[in-house]
C-alpha cells in the first residue's frame, strides 16, 4: 500500500468515525433499555394507595372549604348576589345577551381582566388582545370553560375561581401565584358554532 493523500486519509477518518458513532449509539440505546426495567418501582398495594390517598383527600377538603369562605367573604363585602355552581364556582352573570349559551365545540372571544383577590391586575384583554378559544377543547382554566358555557353573545359575568378550577397548587409559573383564586370579569364577544 502506498501513503495516502490528506483527503484520503480524512474521508477514511471520517468513515471509522461515523462506524464508532453508530456503534456506540447502538450500545448505549441498548444499555439504556435493559437498565430501565432495573430501576422500576414496585407498584403499590391497595392498602398503600390508601394509605396516602386519604389524607390528601382530606387535605384538598379542607383547602377547599378554605377557598370557599375566603369567595363567600369576598362576594359578600361587594354586595354581589353570585351563584355557586357544582364545581365551585362562584359566577354573576348580566344577562342582556342574545342568542343561546356557548356549548361545546363553540369558538368564543372574549373581553376579560383577570385579577388576584387582593386586587392585583395579572392578564387583560388591554395589554393581550381578545382572547378566543374553543369551548371544551382549549387549554384555559376549567372554571373559565364552565363560565362561559354559562353566557350568551353581549353577556357580561363576574367568575370567581377557586384554585382547584384555576391554576392549582403551582400556580402559572408567570403572573399568578401558587394556589391562588381568581377573578375574571369578562364581556362574551362573540360565539360561533361549527
Amino acid at each position: 500500500m502506498g501513503t495516502l493523500n490528506k483527503k484520503q486519509y480524512f474521508n477514511n477518518f471520517l468513515t471509522r468515525s461515523r462506524f464508532v458513532f453508530i456503534i456506540l449509539s447502538a450500545l448505549l440505546l441498548l444499555t439504556a433499555s435493559t437498565c430501565k426495567n432495573k430501576h422500576r418501582r414496585p407498584i403499590a398495594s391497595d392498602r398503600e394507595v390508601k394509605q396516602y390517598k386519604e389524607p390528601l383527600v382530606n387535605v384538598n377538603r379542607q383547602l377547599v372549604g378554605k377557598d370557599r369562605i375566603l369567595i363567600e367573604k369576598y362576594a359578600e363585602r361587594r354586595n354581589w348576589d353570585m351563584q355557586e355552581s357544582e364545581t365551585g364556582l362562584f359566577y354573576l352573570i348580566d344577562g342582556k345577551g342574545t342568542g343561546d349559551a356557548a356549548t361545546e365545540g363553540d369558538m368564543v372571544t372574549i373581553n376579560y381582566n383577570l385579577s388576584l383577590l387582593d386586587g392585583t391586575l395579572c392578564y387583560s384583554t388591554d395589554s393581550l388582545g381578545a382572547e378566543s378559544f374553543v369551548v371544551g377543547h382549549e387549554d384555559v382554566e376549567s372554571g373559565l370553560d364552565e363560565g362561559v358555557r354559562l353566557m350568551r353573545k353581549g353577556d357580561r359575568a363576574k367568575l370567581i375561581i377557586p384554585p382547584h378550577l384555576a391554576h392549582g397548587l403551582l400556580g402559572d409559573q408567570d403572573k399568578i401565584p401558587p394556589r391562588s383564586i381568581i377573578l375574571i370579569d369578562l364581556e362574551m364577544v362573540d360565539i360561533r358554532r361549527f
